[in-house]
């Protein structure tokens, strides 16, 4: 019961704030010689984006990708109609913060075992993805998903495929946790996340 008040929760409140078009006053960095940008998908992105201010990161920021429809918004992509996975954009210094350091991280913040899911969060926006931006970060991935299968006793569901058009989400998802820390959401299972990431990457902080 408490589970589904606080998934009821988070879709309310979203949705009551939700714009026409997404991201429209999202202001994305430039990206800077020598950076890298990956887009990863692991649940609500309110906990991705969160895990993702470490040193070496550039920019996190959330959006829906490798969907079928141009601009989509919160309350399409919640639909599952759009195709879109809630996702983080992530940009960052490979000389700071390794690739395989970011998946390393990436597979802290959410268990790549879920299909289409991630706790009580169901659906395909949910779903497990590192969707790369070229072949080596493609191959590293495919690389990397095989050397951890052994620790877990589950098979890995993350797909791995090319990087499609990524979309900013509204403004207010941006740094959601870090503008919302004592929502009820954020509270029971943003917050648990974020903090074994920063446990586990202390000398990220």
């Amino acid at each position: 019961m408490l589970a589904a008040l606080l998934l009821a929760a988070k879709t309310g409140a979203s949705t009551s704030r939700a714009v026409s078009s997404a991201a429209a006053h999202v202001i994305v960095p430039p990206r800077m010689e020598g950076r890298e940008v990956i887009t990863l998908a692991g649940g609500c992105f309110w906990c991705v984006e969160g895990a993702f201010h470490l040193r070496g990161v550039d920019s996190a920021v959330s959006g829906y990708t490798n969907g079928a429809v141009a601009n989509p918004t919160y309350e399409a992509v919640c639909s599952g109609r759009t195709g879109h996975a809630e996702a983080v954009e992530i940009t960052f210094d490979p000389a700071v913060l390794p690739f395989k350091r970011v998946l390393d991280i990436f597979f802290t913040v959410h268990d790549p075992t879920q299909l289409n899911r991630q706790g009580n969060d169901y659906g395909t926006q949910y779903r497990s993805g590192i969707y790369y931006h070229n072949d080596a970060q493609r191959d590293a991935a495919n690389a990397y998903i095989r050397e951890q299968q052994a620790a877990y006793s589950a098979p890995i569901v993350t797909a791995v495929v090319p990087a499609q058009v990524f979309y900013p989400a509204e403004d207010y998802h941006q740094r959601y946790y870090e503008k919302n820390p004592n929502a009820g959401y954020c509270r029971a299972v943003v917050r648990p996340k974020v903090d074994k990431v920063r446990a586990k990457f202390a000398e990220l902080l």
